[in-house]
């Protein structure tokens, strides 16, 4: 492998990114820098985000750049504001000891008149979005590109899918025939190819790895996983990953946010991307991303294009794309610069078509894994923060000034009793919530929803209820149909009964109703506290619960209820956790 020096790295420049950290030229970066360097004509470059195109031509743009020269020397132009940002910012870091150097991001969103007196002042490289570009380029008449040398096209299969065709074409066409045109793409269609044909001259291609495939640091997985558990799935899959920093993809705005704010009640340390935020807020989301100060990020596929963060662990699809490429720049989120990812697709069974579909595309198989259950859950949230006690940098000096006291207060603690209540303290939410939790993983194909005993998992509980001396059992028309969890339901009694310290017995959820016990003295109150308030856009009803009766009675109900007529489907409703 050659070094940056051996590619024709100029001291300078080599100076700025060693203070970055780079060691060692990526694959790409062997490949297209000394192409650049001696500008031997157009290049196409089919890789994915994340494999260092950034650096690929970034680097030698800064080199090539004549500062004594006032005019625009070369152009990048990317999909979104995002991206656009991002490489400004890294070519910056790249030119940070060559004096005079100016680098202008133009991108809509923003202050058109900041932006055209940063032009004035002379700017040798652009970086721009397509819209912004075009307007100031061919309408305003602000853009000079008769001295360009240089124009890179980063994502243009990106910029395609997103509508910009018109500007590309408007754009490219002002631009001198005697430049050097670089296009990459992770995905090659024929609206690419097009481009290439009609503003490139017999380029060269540079593939890294095989055209449209993922990289070999991603790991595929498949969850199937009822419609109405999908939510459910998702808390489950980010509480059986404690050290997760992802993003979760939704076809829709709508259901981008309804999915951040679910998640976001629930505790969750998120927040939502996508195309209704002012380009401030989508800056300060991204900027809280980018430090870790956010954990998910929920973003819709156009919010998304463009982020390039080297330590994202995973991507999570809430619903698959509706096309193969789309899943490819998904994936391609992860997995970067030679750290190992995981790519996670929330699916219904009959949608094993389009896997298959995106396997032969990809040329990679999924692993079909199962949901996470609660106890598995619960070991793995334990055993992290096992891990995170054992990597915990402790100061003796300061620590020790506190310890005797500490130690007065815990000393008719055992070893054994004190590390349980050690971790009980940070532990307990997961086990309240997951104690009682269902297994939220779908029958296979051809088989009913059914226990190993026959029976419905909306009537197997009924027959196996015992009562608590002194409780009553409260009949609730919300089951986990309604996305009802044990944590919402002691939520919702305890936020609307007047009385305090309720104490709370056995809960059962059922599929389209559930049961819980509740002390005898509380029963009035939870009954006149409950009825008539809404969870999920229903009405609460709840009833005292006929299920003391006999055995034999109790079967009878249950085969009488089982025989009722379904009743009519309605409109899906707006659901919140």
């Amino acid at each position: 492998m050659l070094s940056f020096e051996e590619l024709g790295i100029l001291p300078k420049v080599m100076e700025a990114i060693t203070e970055l950290g780079f060691k060692e030229p990526m694959p790409i970066q062997e490949k297209v820098i000394p192409e650049l360097l001696s500008q031997q004509g157009d290049l196409i470059g089919l890789a994915q985000t994340g494999t260092g195109k950034t650096a690929a031509f970034g680097l030698p743009l800064v080199q090539l750049a004549d500062v004594k020269q006032k005019f625009t020397q070369s152009f990048i132009l990317a999909p979104t504001r995002e991206l656009c940002l991002q490489i400004a910012g890294d070519l910056k870091h790249y030119a940070k000891h060559i004096k005079g150097l100016n680098v202008v991001a133009i991108y809509g969103g923003a202050s058109m008149d900041l932006q055209m007196s940063a032009l004035r002042k002379g700017a040798h490289i652009i970086v721009a979005t397509p819209g912004r570009m075009n307007d100031l380029l061919n309408k305003r008449k602000k853009i000079d590109l008769s001295g360009v040398q240089v124009v890179v096209l980063d994502e243009a299969d990106e910029m395609l899918n997103m509508g910009f065709k018109e500007e590309l074409d408007a754009i490219l066409e002002k631009a001198p025939v005697t430049k050097t045109t670089l296009l990459f793409s992770a995905t090659m269609p024929k609206e690419v190819l097009a481009i290439s044909k009609n503003y490139m001259n017999s380029p060269k291609r540079i593939t890294i790895g095989a055209k449209d495939s993922g990289s070999e640091n991603i790991d595929h997985m498949c969850m199937p996983v009822r419609s109405r558990d999908r939510f459910l799935a998702l808390k489950r899959i980010i509480d059986f990953n404690p050290n997760i920093y992802g993003i979760v993809f939704c076809r829709t705005r709508a259901e981008t946010k309804e999915i951040a704010a679910k998640l976001i009640e629930s505790g969750y340390n998120a927040d939502a991307l996508h195309g209704d935020l002012s380009q401030s807020q989508r800056e300060g989301i991204m900027r809280k991303f980018r430090i870790k100060s956010l954990q998910i990020l929920v973003a819709t596929d156009v919010a998304a294009r463009g982020i390039d963060i080297a330590d994202i662990t995973h991507i999570i699809n809430y619903n698959l794309p509706d096309e193969t490429d789309t899943y490819t720049h998904r994936s391609g989120r992860t997995g970067r610069a030679g750290k190992k990812g995981v790519s996670i697709v929330l699916i219904n069974l009959r949608e094993k078509y389009k896997i298959r579909d995106i396997e032969r595309k990809l040329q990679k198989k999924f692993q079909w894994s199962s949901v996470p259950k609660g106890r598995e859950i619960c070991e793995k949230q334990v055993l992290s923060l096992a891990d995170k006690l054992l990597k915990i940098e402790v100061d003796h000096k300061e620590i020790n000034k506190f310890l005797p006291a500490v130690n007065e207060k815990l000393e008719w603690l055992s070893r054994e009793e004190l590390v349980k209540h050690f971790v009980s303290l940070e532990f307990n939410r997961f086990l309240d919530y997951y104690k009682d939790a269902e297994d939220l993983n779908p029958p296979e194909e051809g088989k009913s929803d059914r226990n190993k005993k026959g029976r419905s998992n909306s009537d197997k509980k009924v027959n196996d209820y015992s009562g608590e001396a002194g409780f009553t059992r409260i009949r609730i028309n919300l089951g986990y149909k309604d996305a009802l969890t044990p944590r919402d339901l002691i939520g919702m009694i305890n936020r609307r009964t007047r009385k305090k310290n309720v104490n709370i017995g056995k809960i059962e959820l059922m599929k389209t109703f559930s049961y819980f016990d509740i002390e005898n003295n509380s029963v009035s109150s939870i009954l006149s506290s409950l009825n008539g308030i809404e969870f999920n856009q229903k009405e609460v009803t709840t009833t005292v619960s006929d299920e003391v009766a006999t055995p034999q009675r109790r079967r009878k109900s249950t085969v009488k209820k089982s025989r009722k007529k379904p009743s009519p489907k309605r409109a899906p409703k707006k659901k919140s956790s």
